[in-house]
């Protein structure tokens, strides 16, 4: 079993669970979808993610979604998995079952309840000694659990908790803080910093120190691209890549509609065969699906310039 490591870079896709228009897990379009990420260079998986629909899924489902997905990786990449929950009994208990299965850690992110620096740093040293050896990434989201979490206290959790191996950065804005953090001297180890926010600033969060992206885009070979070429030091031919796809990256970003306009644009790509998302979920309308299609149209023209 592969096992998370401070090592981690590259890009580790957000993988979406994909579903029948019926609401049934498609079991099919996990195998492609799998099979897609890899193709396109992605050095890990993440399931189970906040676009990944997973408090809609029993636990049975949960269990079921990660064994397809690890059985159809068989160990190319390391696989984490997001096990965030309210309670300690259901972190502990997908935790249990995703490592049996083969995961190669758990992604946690803080419960909205949290609002001092010490609450925040006693719940993530709660959960270390919860998941024991268990390699965990950090996950710094506060966009959407409304949990400030300052350089300081990221530096606290790292420097205290040897578990904690990554740091999933999703602040916006957020740079200064990847800069604080890879300061000399800060931290007393190096660990991973892989980011979100659907490779919005990924340039930039590159420059800053960031080892790559953990994350979700309907075109991940963007993002694959982009680190890629930062690793060689290219930082124009990186930027070029990046500004061919901005534009359906930015419309992918907006609050409420960017899983929807994942799906469709994965579906709309042949990688899953429905764009279906698990009620309650929004659904397209007949503009915003033709406003992708007038997106991609340009993007395919500028990748041609491009290349």
């Amino acid at each position: 079993m592969t096992q998370l490591t401070t090592k981690a870079a590259g890009v580790f896709v957000i993988a979406v669970t994909p579903f029948h228009p019926d609401g049934r897990i498609d079991m099919e379009s996990c195998d492609r979808m799998v099979d897609f990420y890899l193709e396109a260079g992605a050095t890990g998986l993440t399931v189970l993610g906040m676009m990944g629909e997973a408090p809609k899924l029993t636990v049975d489902e949960s269990r079921d979604v990660v064994a397809r997905i690890l059985k159809r990786v068989a160990g190319q990449v390391p696989v984490v998995v997001g096990v965030s929950a309210p309670g300690f009994a259901q972190i502990d208990a997908l935790t249990r079952l995703v490592m049996d299965l083969g995961a190669a850690g758990v992604m946690v992110a803080p419960p909205g309840s949290l609002r001092t620096d010490d609450q925040i740093v006693t719940y993530y040293t709660q959960i270390a000694e919860l998941l024991g050896e268990v390699p965990f990434v950090l996950q710094d989201f506060p966009l959407v659990t409304g949990v400030q979490m300052s350089a300081k206290v990221i530096t606290r959790i790292v420097n205290d908790l040897p578990t904690c191996v990554c740091l999933k950065h999703e602040d916006w804005p957020g740079l200064e803080k990847i800069t604080a953090l890879r300061r000399s001297g800060v931290l007393n180890r190096r660990i991973s910093i892989l980011c979100g926010n659907g490779g919005m600033f990924l340039p930039e969060e590159m420059a800053r120190g960031a080892d790559g992206a953990m994350t979700g885009f309907a075109y991940p070979e963007m993002m694959v691209g982009v680190v890629a070429q930062y690793a060689k030091g290219n930082v124009d031919r990186a930027q070029d890549i990046f500004d061919a796809y901005l534009p359906l990256a930015r419309f992918e970003q907006q609050p409420g509609l960017g899983l929807a306009l994942r799906k469709y644009t994965l579906a709309r790509r042949g990688i899953i065969a429905h764009d279906a998302l698990r009620r309650p979920g929004v659904a397209l309308s007949p503009e915003s699906r033709a406003e992708v299609d007038r997106l991609i149209t340009r993007q395919e023209k500028r990748l041609k310039e491009l290349n």
